[in-house]
């Protein structure tokens, strides 16, 4: 007599489903019943949430904020072990030429001051691929110049169908703010600058970007404008955004004591670069130091941001990356200080909009860092319930200097 794991192993050899074929689903067997024992009265909730997101990651972030962490965690791993990156092969065709069909608009000057267009990034891939490693300016001109370039290029030597995208952007000519979400930061405080952005503010938008984990993860705290929505822990990674608009990442060591020239710190996690050094613990296996929804071992979506020396701001974000890959990305983007911020698919979000300053932004000229970001450029001029950066042209010139990286 057959016992029932056998007799299931006859019945999907029958069906011809592989083994891994079986795992999926049961995973998806298992979250479908899981979703039965919720859904009666979590639809309601998640319905009502804000945001672009599809009810399935709107339920997913009911059930994790709702006392079922561990479980959407055991289910985020096992989809990411079933689903890993390919090993070769190339990307798609036009994949490593950024998303916008055309770049930076207007008339070029040279009045302004400006720091000077980024270096090629070495790519990691030999023989490189056309176009790899190299800037493109993108966005509109401020003050008749570039403010933003992007790049994309593969982000490993193994991964090699994967394209991450890198965005540099001048804080000479550009100003960041801090835009809070419908659910992040948590408190309902009233906050200065709150999804979605404004249609007064499109006119000098220049790119929107995701911030770090939901701040009961993040392991950090949240301080904009004034007020604080969690307090701030040293030793982590902040995201600082000053009071003449320019950014910075530094360890924070200032305790609940805000300096008066700060006007935003968000804080997620802890350092990847610092002084221009890796941290060491990228390769650590402890979860909970880069995300405990995913494992580090796992090649997820994930962003991060980093200053280089001369304090021009970098964005970088794929799939396929491990914290390692992230940071020697950014690294070689010229980072010499960088933090991780949002993970997986649906929260790594990077738009920029090829507009006229003067002339309003919006989805149908806005447009994905890399080609198959699962997210729209709608997405931050509709309700969303997490927090996220804009950069903005900047409309009088900068007071004060650009401080070093810490």
């Amino acid at each position: 007599m057959k016992t029932q794991s056998q007799a299931r192993r006859v019945y999907y050899a029958s069906r011809g489903l592989s083994r891994k074929q079986r795992q999926r689903r049961s995973l998806v067997l298992l979250a479908l019943t899981v979703c039965a024992l919720f859904g009666s009265w979590a639809s309601i909730g998640t319905l009502a949430e804000p945001g672009t997101a599809s009810l399935g990651v709107k339920f997913v972030e009911w059930v994790r904020g709702n006392g079922g962490a561990s479980f959407v965690a055991f289910l985020e791993n096992t989809w990411y072990s079933l689903n890993t990156p390919p090993v070769g092969g190339k990307p798609p065709k036009g994949a490593l030429q950024p998303t916008a069909d055309k770049g930076a608009a207007g008339a070029i000057s040279s009045n302004a001051i400006h720091l000077p267009k980024p270096a090629p990034i070495k790519p990691f891939v030999n023989p490189p691929l056309p176009n790899e490693g190299k800037w493109s300016a993108e966005g509109p001109l401020v003050k008749g110049i570039p403010s933003l370039y992007v790049t994309l290029m593969r982000p490993d030597p193994i991964h090699t169908s994967l394209v991450a995208g890198v965005a540099w952007m001048d804080p000479h000519l550009v100003n960041f703010l801090q835009f809070a979400g419908a659910q992040e930061p948590p408190g309902g405080q009233h906050w200065p600058y709150m999804s979605p952005i404004p249609s007064g503010m499109a006119n000098q938008l220049v790119a929107a970007f995701n911030s770090g984990f939901r701040m009961q993860d993040a392991n950090g705290g949240y301080y904009a404008y004034g007020q604080t929505a969690v307090p701030l822990r040293n030793g982590a990674a902040s995201f600082v955004i000053y009071q003449n608009g320019t950014p910075n990442i530094v360890t924070w060591n200032s305790g609940s004591k805000v300096p008066s020239s700060i006007a935003v710190v968000r804080q997620n996690l802890i350092p990847l670069i610092s002084n221009g050094k890796i941290n060491p613990l990228v390769n650590s296996t402890n979860f909970a130091l880069w995300g405990a929804t995913v494992g580090n071992q796992l090649l997820v979506w994930r962003s991060g941001v980093g200053v280089t020396k001369n304090g021009a701001l970098i964005y970088a974000s794929g799939p396929g990356l491990s914290v390692s890959s992230l940071a020697n990305l950014l690294k070689r983007a010229g980072a010499v200080s960088a933090m991780e911020m949002d993970i997986n698919s649906d929260w790594t979000n990077f738009f920029y909009f090829n507009h006229q300053i003067g002339q309003p932004a919006s989805p149908s000229n806005g447009y994905r860092l890399v080609y198959n970001m699962l997210r729209p450029p709608l997405r931050y001029f509709e309700g969303t319930a997490r927090d996220f950066v804009v950069a903005e042209a900047r409309t009088t010139p900068l007071k004060g200097k650009l401080l070093a990286a810490q």
